[in-house]
């Protein structure tokens, strides 16, 4: 064989079929995404900068301090004329004139196949920075894992990508936004795992782990490798007889944690009460926020610079109490009447502020058994953080790539479990959950229920089946029976709609007795059909209808109010059909499929 084919054998041919792998085209996708999400996080912190030196005359963390100096009407006109542009803003501008947040990060992921709209992102992210640059204490980390996931999807989008990739750039944006956003690129391929994707397969473990670590090189290129929040300089787990205390630290979050989401959805029950156009809402709530900023600046913006101030103890036990408070009704009523943003900042902040409180308490209570104050703020941190988000693992994650403190860490493990279970057996379920549920959307089947959505009644339809005119002598229906294969007999009109159906059990004493036969026709002993599906319907749709009904065959109509017989689906067919889409799902999400086409749609 000849010098120039045993190179291309060896070397040339490998290396084409290396680069058209899977794993290899999403690994340099995940570094292009990875950067674009980091730099979309750097733009967003800018234009929040930018947008509060614009309407406050300054820009940056140290909002409190700053915003202290101002006059009165100053911190009542700003949030309440910017929630007015806000309100219309998002009113026009995103669908069902709403604000987007991580929640339909999750929705896409489990129920659209990993598609969301890049053009909605970048408009659902001017939205979340005007509000936080006019002053919502709301917060800017979920604004930008929603930008993050646009940008992940449109990729997919543009190069006609499947289901389980699309998931995956999804995910990758997610990660590279978290990872971003603290300087943490562990917590961030977490929170994309455990919050987004819902799986830690290799074949999408690998990918986001990639777009994390760049998000995080491209912040730190800016940034500097600093953590989030200023950190004590030195502090240590002072006795293992402080565990108990960690520990009532994680119900005493729990207790806020459950609050916080509570009193959210009490201020937008009642703002949905009242008698006001939706776009007028925010400069409603930004006329109460301007109200609180009066005693308390610290609760404008995402409030960083008040959570340093609690984890190097400069604030009394007073302060810490009243911020606890005002806080969550701050953040309350912004993301009540309408403002654009997250709750991850507002979350960390009341978290330090009851760490903070609870550590003071506890010091004083057992002076030479305390940590010191630092320790259990970041404690109450990641502990009030992970109940709410419902993410105890990347937030514990976080908490570790913040401090670099194994012990600390796990004391933030213990409080934030135990908050995480109390705050589920409570109340049920995360802020994202909840978010979700208030609008109809249940993601309790996750990616199985969007699996059943995705296959069509159609695709599994049978088109065998008896028909019988309303007409029809009974002594025909009976031999009829006989032969109709699932021993059923639909009655069929004659422009073809479906109004009964007949099985031996409908026919009664006529299934034996032929003495009225003369008298007996098919519509006599019919009996309404106890549930249909329309031909555009999924298996989820049938599911329910078997679950309601027990019938094993369901006819198909056109639609309802047709009801023009297309034919039977039966409930073994379903669940074969549903039994091969997960095996096949769960075979491509551990990189097991063997077929391109099955994961490529163009």
């Amino acid at each position: 064989m000849r010098p120039g084919r045993v190179l291309r054998k060896r070397v040339v041919i490998p290396l084409l079929r290396f680069g058209r792998n899977d794993q290899v085209v999403l690994s340099v996708l995940a570094v292009v995404i990875g950067a674009a999400a980091g730099g979309a996080a750097i733009a967003f912190r800018d234009a929040i900068a930018g947008i509060q030196w614009l309407v406050y005359g300054f820009g940056g963390e140290q909002v409190a301090s700053e915003a202290s100096g101002l006059a009165w009407w100053h911190l009542l006109l700003v949030p309440t004329l910017g929630g007015l542009a806000i309100g219309l803003f998002i009113r026009f501008a995103l669908p069902d004139g709403k604000p987007q947040g991580v929640a339909h990060v999750m929705e896409a992921s489990a129920l659209r196949d990993g598609r969301m709209s890049l053009t909605v992102g970048i408009r659902a992210a001017v939205a979340s920075a005007a509000s936080i640059g006019f002053g919502a204490s709301v917060g800017r980390e979920g604004p930008v894992v929603h930008l993050g996931a646009c940008l992940g999807s449109w990729v997919a989008k543009r190069l006609h990508l499947g289901r389980v990739l699309a998931r995956t750039l999804l995910g990758c944006g997610v990660a590279a936004g978290v990872a971003a956003s603290f300087n943490a690129p562990i917590a961030g391929t977490f929170f994309a795992l455990e919050v987004v994707v819902g799986h830690y397969a290799l074949s999408a473990f690998a990918p986001i782990v990639i777009a994390s670590v760049t998000g995080t090189l491209i912040s730190r290129a800016r940034y500097g490798d600093f953590p989030a929040f200023i950190l004590p300089e030195n502090w240590s787990i002072v006795s293992f007889w402080e565990f108990p205390a960690f520990a009532l630290l994680g119900l005493v979050s729990a207790v806020a944690a459950i609050l916080f989401m509570r009193s959210i959805i009490f201020t937008e029950d009642v703002v949905g009460r009242l008698a006001i156009p939706s776009w007028s809402g925010p400069a409603f709530g930004g006329f109460l926020l301007g109200c609180i900023a009066l005693q308390f600046p610290q609760v404008l913006g995402v409030g960083y610079e008040a959570t340093d101030a609690a984890l190097s103890n400069l604030y009394p036990l007073w302060l810490l109490l009243a911020l606890i408070v005002a806080k969550a009704a701050a953040t309350a009523i912004c993301l009540g009447s309408g403002f654009a943003g997250g709750v991850f900042s507002p979350s960390l902040f009341i978290g330090a502020m009851v760490g903070g409180a609870y550590g003071v308490l506890a010091t004083q209570a057992f002076p030479d058994l305390s940590s010191g104050h630092g320790a259990y703020t970041i404690i109450g941190m990641g502990a009030v953080t992970g109940a709410v988000l419902g993410a105890p693992i990347s937030t514990i994650l976080m908490i570790f790539e913040m401090t670099n403190d194994y012990e600390l860490t796990i004391a933030v493990m213990l409080a934030t479990v135990i908050a995480s279970v109390v705050t589920q057996q409570v109340h049920g379920q995360s802020f994202f959950l909840q978010q979700l549920e208030r609008r109809g959307v249940s993601l309790r089947g996750g990616h199985q229920t969007g699996l059943m959505r995705r296959i069509k009644i159609s695709s599994v339809m049978d088109d065998r089946y008896s028909a019988v005119a309303p007409d029809t002598p009974i002594a025909q229906v009976r031999l009829k029976l006989q032969s109709a294969p699932w021993g059923e007999l639909f009655v069929v009109e004659e422009d073809g709609s479906l109004c009964g159906v007949i099985t031996y059990a409908d026919l009664h004493e006529a299934a034996f007795d032929t003495s009225h036969d003369s008298e007996i026709i098919a519509a006599n002993v019919a009996r309404a059909v106890p549930a249909v599906l329309q031909i555009g319907d999924h298996l989820e749709a049938a599911v329910k209808v078997y679950n309601l009904t027990g019938e094993p065959h369901v006819p198909v109509v056109t639609d309802k109010k047709s009801m023009l017989m297309r034919g039977l689906v039966h409930e073994h067919q379903v669940m074969l059909a549903y039994q091969r889409a997960l095996d096949l799902a769960r075979a491509e999400e551990r990189g097991e499929a063997t077929s391109r086409g099955r994961r490529y749609r163009g």
